[in-house]
């Protein structure tokens, strides 16, 4: 009897295993039916796992399957202390309902009984919703990307939802991010909490005027130097600056694509010093950032102080 309840284990563990990995690769490829269906597969081999829960709920909600993504959804948080589920672009399509306000709120009280109060939850359920809006397009368009750097050819869809995020989301994201400032004032990690925080970042580094970028560098800056903002989002849009500009950039943070359609770095002012302006902020060795973000091999040797 033993070895017969250990092979059932066993057995069931592997279906789980299965159909999560067969979701995921369905998932990469497009073809969302698919990844529903592993990931049915996987929760019905193990209902208490919540990320199988999870991994249902949002593919679900892609398919725009309003109902059933947030029963597997309210499964899948039953435990879930965090906020990222309030900043899951999947999940957009679920905020139009208002059953989507019971979620924020239960996970923000979850989330503050764990990490302590926050000065102004509400600011940060309107900016948490601000960076899924702002990322509310990003599967697809990462599925174009996909395909360019298989193909070397865009997709023909590629356009219309590249208008759409930049026409639509990120211009009205903007204004919205300006209203919330001049009501709240700058959001910092203790005001708002880390995710939260990074909002008006996302917003900015993805507006299409490099004078906006110019015009909220200073504050940025600051808040990374006083541990209340990102410092690798800083990062991000300086390097953006310069690298719109036409000059090399500071922290190797900006890429572009080779003849190869492999994406590398924009030239690096000073490559050996990177290191030492990168640890100024509390970033990692170029070396080890690049590897794992674009699985690119930086060699230049390091100068120490």
């Amino acid at each position: 009897m033993r070895i017969l309840k250990i092979t059932v284990m066993l057995l069931a563990c592997s279906a789980m295993l299965f159909g999560q990995i067969e979701g995921e690769k369905y998932l990469k490829e497009g073809d969302l039916d698919n990844a529903m269906k592993s990931f049915g597969m996987a929760f019905m081999s193990d209902p208490s796992n919540s990320e199988n829960a999870y991994q249902l709920a949002t593919t679900l909600a892609l398919m725009n399957q309003v109902d059933t993504a947030f029963y597997f959804l309210k499964s899948a948080l039953v435990n879930n202390k965090h906020l990222e589920p309030l900043a899951d672009f999947n999940l957009y399509s679920l905020t139009r309902s208002e059953r989507w306000s019971e979620i924020e709120d239960q996970q923000l009280v979850k989330y503050q009984k764990r990490n302590g109060v926050l000065q102004n939850p509400e600011y940060a359920k309107a900016l948490l919703k601000m960076i899924m809006r702002d990322q509310s397009l990003d599967y697809y368009i990462d599925l174009a990307k996909e395909e360019f750097a298989k193909t070397g050819s865009v997709p023909h869809w590629f356009y219309p939802l590249s208008f759409l995020k930049e026409e639509f989301i990120v211009k009205n994201n903007f204004m919205e991010m300006e209203e919330l400032i001049v009501k709240h004032g700058w959001p910092t990690y203790s005001m708002v909490g880390k995710l939260a925080a990074d909002a008006p970042l996302l917003v900015i580094n993805h507006h299409p005027d490099d004078q906006v970028r110019k015009d909220y560098l200073s504050m940025i800056k600051e808040a990374c130097q006083n541990g209340e903002g990102s410092c690798i989002e800083y990062a991000k849009i300086h390097d953006r600056i310069l690298v719109n500009d036409g000059k090399p950039q500071l922290f190797g943070m900006q890429f572009q694509y080779n003849e190869k359609r492999e994406l590398i770095p924009f030239p690096i002012q000073s490559p050996e010093l990177v290191d030492q302006r990168r640890k100024s902020i509390g970033l990692e060795p170029l070396k080890d950032y690049l590897k794992r973000r674009i699985n690119y091999d930086f060699d230049v040797v390091q100068k120490k102080n």
